[in-house]
């Protein structure tokens, strides 16, 4: 069990929630059965190419029917499925009453996706007790009142806790506190850790990492020729070590963020890059309007499955130079994996409005308290004339693959 001291964070995820849902919603309209309990998917439309299986039942499941199929080949290995279409306006409302009875306990709730949250325990230990106990009544409450069950996954850490909520399903609860990361986490098979891609586990396995431990044992010089500046990440993750915040509603007013979703799905980093530089523009121009400074840059992600992930830098100084923002959002985003981004953001978290500085040896005061009043200059052109009248001469080459990637 968790020492008293340690933080625990939970995560809770609906059970197959499409499908689940989708029972819900059946029910709810006079159905007779529960088509969890029968050979059902949620599916795309038949007529056209793209029907797919999107959920699928235990029963269909235990059939060998696959999430991503076509339907037709579903069908074949089960001959009495039955498809139901999407009911995304009612997963909305499901989503929504989920989350709205969780922060009956606490606001620290992060929502990762449509069914999925992170919940900040530690400030509330005190209130409500055993963090077992509370998770075993708020997985009852959930399944009496909404009629769907989740797990739960109990750690010190959000990582560790998306971890703990994936073990074995359905209507589970977990824990996966520091101490039992190396029986719990270590002899899974590498592509179950939490972040970890494709292409990066085939890159694993051909150096020999097959499973969790492997890599939470495997030195850092050895994959960083292959691995770059995701290395020490990738090591620290397979390690149980994160120390990323729950990212509340309440935290993201206190911070200055903006998103933008992509016309078409970002493959590479490289792909971001211009979005980044855009968006650092506009938060810095936000940023500076206040005269504050943000000692924590953020970046987010969200993906064409709705998966939002983020993952931040604390700096030693604060930053408020929007070319400052984007090289550290670089950094932030070469230690992230993805494979298809449709939705990217940047947040500047932990603000303040004055801060005594401490230079590094290659730095000047000076040069940067300049470079802060051109900034302001800067600022005040554009919002008189426009965000496309003047540029520093560092940002315009950047500021050009910007404007050619949005025509492309």
């Amino acid at each position: 069990m968790g020492d008293t001291m340690d933080r625990i964070v939970m995560h809770i995820d609906v059970n197959n929630a499409f499908l689940s849902w989708t029972a819900v919603y059946l029910l709810n309209h006079g159905a007779k059965y529960d088509i969890r309990n029968s050979y059902a998917v949620i599916g795309g439309d038949e007529s056209s190419r793209r029907g797919i299986v999107l959920a699928k039942s235990m029963p269909a499941k235990k059939l060998g029917v696959v999430t991503g199929e076509t339907l037709y080949s579903a069908r074949k290995k089960c001959p009495a499925l039955k498809t139901y279409p999407m009911h995304y306006d009612f997963y909305q409302e499901m989503s929504s009453k989920l989350f709205n009875l969780i922060k009956k306990y606490t606001p620290d709730i992060e929502i990762a996706s449509i069914d999925e949250c992170y919940l900040e325990y530690t400030n509330i230990k005190n209130l409500y007790g055993d963090e077992l106990e509370f998770a075993k009544k708020l997985q009852r409450e959930i399944y009496d009142t909404l009629g769907f069950t989740v797990n739960i996954g109990i750690a010190n850490n959000k990582l560790t806790a998306k971890m703990a909520s994936d073990f074995t399903k359905p209507n589970k609860i977990h824990t996966l506190y520091d101490n039992e990361v190396e029986t719990k986490m270590w002899p899974l098979p590498i592509n179950d850790l939490f972040g970890i891609g494709k292409k990066t586990t085939e890159k694993l396995l051909k150096l020999n990492i097959n499973t969790i431990g492997d890599l939470a044992n495997a030195s850092v010089d050895k994959l960083k020729p292959y691995f770059k500046n995701m290395t020490l990440n990738m090591i620290n993750s397979a390690k149980g070590i994160n120390d990323d915040l729950v990212i509340s509603e309440e935290v993201i007013c206190k911070g200055i963020s903006n998103e933008i979703t992509l016309k078409k799905d970002a493959i590479t980093k490289q792909d971001l890059y211009p979005h980044l530089l855009y968006l650092s523009e506009v938060v810095g121009v936000r940023i500076r309007k206040q005269d504050r400074y943000a000692y924590t840059v953020v970046v987010i992600l969200k993906d064409k499955y709705f998966k939002r992930k983020s993952h931040q830098k604390k700096l030693l100084n604060p930053i408020n130079s929007s070319e400052e923002i984007f090289e550290i959002a670089k950094q932030v985003l070469n230690e992230m994996e993805f494979e298809a981004i449709r939705l990217v953001g940047i947040r500047l978290d932990n603000l303040v409005t004055n801060y005594s500085y401490q230079p590094s040896l290659f730095e000047k005061e000076k040069q940067r308290k300049n470079n802060n009043s051109l900034d302001k200059t800067v600022d005040a052109l554009k919002e008189k004339y426009g965000y496309g009248i003047i540029d520093k001469a560092k940002l315009k080459e950047n500021k050009n693959e910007y404007r050619n990637h949005k025509r492309n």
